[in-house]
């Protein structure tokens, strides 16, 4: 069994006008965590998954979300062990 948790962090640009439902969308997604926004528009997202894949998908899962313009990835990071 592989032990590897990846972690991500991404900018979420949504348009100012649907940023309760953008925020209200992606706290519909499992193993997703919101963090700093902005009136703007701009968020901090934090995505653990088990593999890439996982993050990658998800990734295309949040611009697909109506009024997101944008998902970045700015941080990933691998831990190796046991999950808590």
């Amino acid at each position: 069994m592989d032990d590897t948790l990846h972690i991500a962090s991404l900018v979420v640009l949504a348009r100012p006008e649907l940023f309760d439902a953008v925020k209200a969308n992606l706290r519909l997604l499992d193993d997703l965590e919101l963090h700093h926004e902005s009136p703007a528009g701009k968020l901090v997202v934090v995505l653990e998954a088990g593999d890439e894949r996982r993050i990658l998908q998800r990734i295309e899962q949040i611009n697909a979300i109506p009024g997101v313009l944008n998902a970045a990835l700015i941080y990933h990071e691998l831990l190796d062990g046991e999950r808590p």
